[in-house]
């Protein structure tokens, strides 16, 4: 009998489950001993269960944090480890594979045909080429101009499993009761919310086998919804990708970034509004240089906010999307570009009055200082981002992530929400590009 390659798959809660299910599971070559997790407090310590894991592992598998990987390749006899996540710099990556190299393993990065998935309905993908570039919005419009059009989008939103995954196998999300039903996270809820809010349906879970045979039951057209940087599960009819000018130049030095780049038909250059010209030109020559053939869109993120008087001359505590100022390396979001804006007298430190995890966070990502990240990847952390943001000394709290965190928080102070949609500028846009992928693949209401 041929010896089983054994396997450590690398991740954060996503794309590892989804290589796993799609390459491993039932191929009898290959044993997964392990998967790793990285990038999301707190999500290592679990096991992928046999429910997802399947007949070759009765017991499931275990998830054990990445600083563990020089261990695990030698407790098990691995020989080859899997990358499977996303928005990692090159360095990072090469750093990776040297652990993996130097401890006995071949290391690994799947290639995206291995692991699409085919759908029986259009597919159109909103990737990026880092997380907090605007997929969401993105996402928002593209669903938005197809239902102008009489056809129903549904969304199928890049996994984000940090709880119970015997739950998460499938989920749907139409309703806010849903949202309380899964008992979903703050992370969750930003990709979610908006999309509930505009009445798109939404599919997200671990099985992304079964999660599109569910969406194809409801949908005219399939609209993944990525996250991070990472491709898509799905192989699209349409790429639409996502970039952003206030990081130019990531987009030739992020993994799985260049990739989306490359694959892209559309690119939408986002934040024009609030970028400099000269960056805004270095990721417009670096798309034409790594495609050629994509089409290039500039667009606004315009941002409004509920009450101006709120922020105008007063001390305002910001609060940001997590993911993009943390692990998306960002000092800023679009609440601090609005803020500066509308004349705050003050952009209050958040750091002395954090506590808990999110005191660990600042320390984690040195680089913020003028912004509070929106973490809460679980009760204990939503209950130290609420008590840091009721011990701080502000006027108002300006909150800039997707969702009204007046659902899952109770501040004592004053708050205002900042929104922002995709804006594109110039004649040719999202309604356009729709228009003509309905035409060419003959779809009609």
């Amino acid at each position: 009998m041929e010896k089983k390659t054994k396997v450590v798959i690398l991740g954060a809660a996503g794309r590892d489950f989804h290589n796993f299910n799609v390459l491993y599971r039932n191929d009898d070559r290959y044993e997964v001993v392990a998967f790793t997790a990285a990038q999301i407090p707190d999500i290592e310590g679990r096991i992928y269960p046999p429910e997802l894991a399947g007949k070759n592992y009765s017991n499931g598998i275990k998830i054990y944090a990445e600083s563990k990987l020089t261990d695990l390749i030698r407790e098990y006899n691995a020989t080859q480890v899997d990358l499977a996540y996303s928005d990692l710099n090159y360095v990072d990556v090469m750093h990776k594979a040297s652990i993996a190299n130097a401890a006995g393993a071949d290391f690994k990065i799947i290639g995206t045909e291995r692991t699409y998935l085919k759908s029986t309905k259009p597919v159109i993908s909103v990737c990026a080429v880092r997380t907090g570039s605007g997929k969401s919005q993105t996402s928002r419009k593209v669903c938005k101009v197809l239902k102008e059009k009489g056809l129903k989008p549904v969304v199928i939103r890049h996994p984000m499993p940090y709880g119970d995954l015997k739950e998460q196998i499938w989920q749907r999300f139409e309703t806010y009761k849903d949202l309380d039903k899964y008992k979903t996270t703050i992370e969750e809820r930003e990709e979610y919310e908006p999309h509930i809010d505009n009445g798109t349906v939404v599919f997200a879970g671990v099985d992304y086998e079964k999660i599109l045979r569910q969406a194809e039951k409801e949908a005219d057209v399939i609209v993944w919804d990525g996250g991070n940087n990472d491709t898509s599960f799905i192989k699209p009819d349409l790429s639409i990708v996502v970039a952003d000018p206030h990081r130019a130049g990531h987009e030739l030095l992020y993994y799985p970034g260049e990739t989306n780049i490359r694959l892209a038909d559309i690119v939408v250059i986002n934040k024009v509004d609030s970028a400099e010209p000269k960056n805004i030109e270095l990721v417009k020559n670096n798309v034409k240089m790594l495609n050629s053939h994509a089409k290039i869109i500039e667009a606004d993120s315009e941002i409004t906010v509920d009450n101006v008087n709120m922020v105008k001359g007063k001390r305002v505590l910001i609060i940001e999307d997590g993911p993009t100022v943390t692990h998306g390396e960002m000092k800023y979001g679009a609440g601090f570009v609005v803020a500066k804006r509308l004349g705050a007298k003050e952009i209050v430190d958040p750091r002395p009055y954090a506590v808990g995890s999110i005191k660990k966070t600042f320390q984690k990502y040195s680089h913020l200082s003028q912004v509070l990240p929106a973490m809460g990847y679980g009760k204990q952390q939503i209950k130290e981002l609420e008590t840091t943001i009721n011990s701080s000394d502000c006027d108002t709290v300006l909150s800039a992530t997707p969702i009204d965190l007046r659902r899952v928080l109770v501040v004592d102070k004053p708050m205002v929400r900042a929104r922002y949609e995709l804006k594109e500028k110039g004649s040719y846009g999202i309604e356009q590009v729709i228009s003509e992928f309905l035409t060419k693949h003959s779809i009609k209401k």
